[in-house]
């Protein structure tokens, strides 16, 4: 069998940052995706994330199965579409999660994986995952560490850093979540912030 594929050990350039801000080019990418509304945490946002992974997880086994190739899933990602002005407002969060998968996966492949889902009684959550292309372009990223209420002070950090180098920030602020909150006290949380420049 082929070594097993990483793709943050691959494109480490993308998924490798220091808590000061630097500049970087990303490629294009396909990304398993889900949208939603709600606060970080809640009950949609935690449904959702169980869907994306029950999607990227099957997606992964019945390759595997299917092709001899395994790869590592990928850390969960999600891209901010609308941010309240405090962490604590019950409305205004708009989010698209995100877990990158290789170039060789396809819709076909999405697809056999809800369908395997569903046939297993799974929620129907799971066919709102989708494969799409995302590419950033040129970014500012920094890695945070704390907790996530702390990441508004990081992004300013970035902000600055970009407009001392002429660029203008644009696009959605990005996230990339290196801990498990659910096994790492909030101090010590390490979380990739990305955030498009042009």
């Amino acid at each position: 069998m082929p070594a097993k594929i990483d793709l943050f050990k691959s494109l480490k350039s993308e998924y490798a940052a220091k808590p000061v801000p630097a500049l970087i080019e990303t490629t294009p990418g396909h990304y398993l995706s889900i949208t939603g509304d709600g606060m970080p945490g809640g009950d949609s946002f935690s449904d959702r994330v169980g869907a994306l992974y029950a999607v990227a997880y099957t997606t992964k086994m019945r390759y595997k199965r299917d092709h001899d190739v395994d790869y590592t899933v990928a850390k969960l990602e999600c891209r901010w579409h609308g941010l309240p002005e405090t962490r604590e407002a019950t409305e205004g969060w708009h989010w698209q999660l995100l877990i990158r998968v290789p170039e060789f996966v396809t819709a076909a492949h999405r697809d056999e994986a809800v369908a395997a889902l569903l046939a297993k009684k799974k929620p129907p959550t799971v066919n709102d995952v989708a494969l799409e292309s995302l590419h950033e372009g040129r970014c500012v990223q920094m890695l945070h560490v704390g907790p996530y209420e702390d990441e508004p002070a990081s992004f300013a950090i970035m902000t600055e850093f970009a407009e001392a180098e002429g660029l203008a920030v644009t696009g959605a602020p990005h996230e990339i979540y290196i801990s498990d909150p659910r096994r790492v006290e909030p101090a010590r949380l390490k979380t990739i912030l990305r955030q498009p420049v042009e």
